[in-house]
């Protein structure tokens, strides 16, 4: 049985249905909605057919061209208001729809492929957060972890630099564990995990580490890490920035076989 979606996909069809709902009372096509609200058909059917995430701006300008007071601003703060970090929710929504993603980290394991000791030692260090809050916080990261177990799951390529296998979080035997976990993961025909050797010296990662969801029939979508958390970026050019960056990593990086037998010589001979 496939893995129940995230609560953000119930939230984005939501939206749609009531977006198409409202727009054919108006008696309007999506040209003629797209033209009113000043966006491009192509998005206007993208959110209709879940494949873009509405924005408050489009839901401010729904409310107004479609006499609805309100009702598409309360309906997309429902995609705000999900228990991710604020500057994720707009990203877990396409992570969710993606068929491939591309990963580069450079400090940290993926969240996709942390176990639940490393990403409690990860996020127990945010600053203001108690107890409870790093709970929901854990909670989350391993949900998102559902998509790997589906029966349709991604293609999930990840790049990580070495220093990331080798900093200690938690503590040895988190360590140990987590890389014993990536080391299994990266077994799985539809996951491919490559680690960039500290002799391959500087590199382009070092800047900082992003994600990029790829889809069937639409263009991709990226997620760049920030020193405020990360932010969502769509613009096409800046999205090619970023997969000719992950290319270039890939070259830097140890083929997939060497990778895996690295990842597994770590956690037996430092970490256990």
């Amino acid at each position: 049985m496939a893995a129940k979606r995230d609560p953000d996909r119930s939230a984005m069809a939501l939206f749609a249905d009531e977006m198409r709902a409202a727009r054919d009372r108006a008696g309007l096509t999506q040209d003629e909605l797209a033209a009113r609200v000043n966006y491009s058909t192509t998005l206007v059917a993208m959110v209709e057919s879940l494949k873009r995430v509405p924005q408050a701006d489009l839901a401010a300008r729904l409310d107004d061209v479609l006499a609805t007071p309100g009702t598409f601003g309360r309906l997309q703060e429902r995609l705000r208001s999900l228990p991710f970090p604020a500057s994720f929710r707009p990203f877990a929504a396409y992570e969710d729809l993606a068929v491939a993603l591309r990963n580069f980290e450079n400090c940290l394991i993926p969240g996709l492929l942390q176990t639940e000791d490393y990403a409690r030692a990860v996020l127990s260090a945010r600053p203001n957060t108690n107890e409870d809050e790093v709970d929901e916080l854990v909670a989350v990261r391993l949900a998102r972890q559902a998509i790997l177990n589906r029966d349709d799951p991604p293609a999930l390529w990840v790049v990580v630099d070495e220093g990331v296998l080798t900093r200690e979080i938690g503590s040895p035997k988190t360590m140990a564990g987590q890389l014993q976990h990536l080391a299994d993961m990266a077994a799985r025909p539809n996951i491919t995990i490559q680690v960039i050797p500290f002799s391959a010296g500087a590199h382009i990662g070092l800047q900082g580490a992003f994600i990029i969801a790829e889809f069937a029939d639409t263009p991709p979508v990226a997620f760049l890490a920030t020193a405020t958390d990360g932010q969502t970026i769509e613009d096409a050019s800046a999205v090619a920035r970023a997969l000719f960056t992950f290319d270039n990593l890939r070259s830097e990086a140890l083929p997939r076989k060497a990778s895996r037998e690295q990842i597994q010589r770590l956690a037996e001979e430092r970490w256990t």
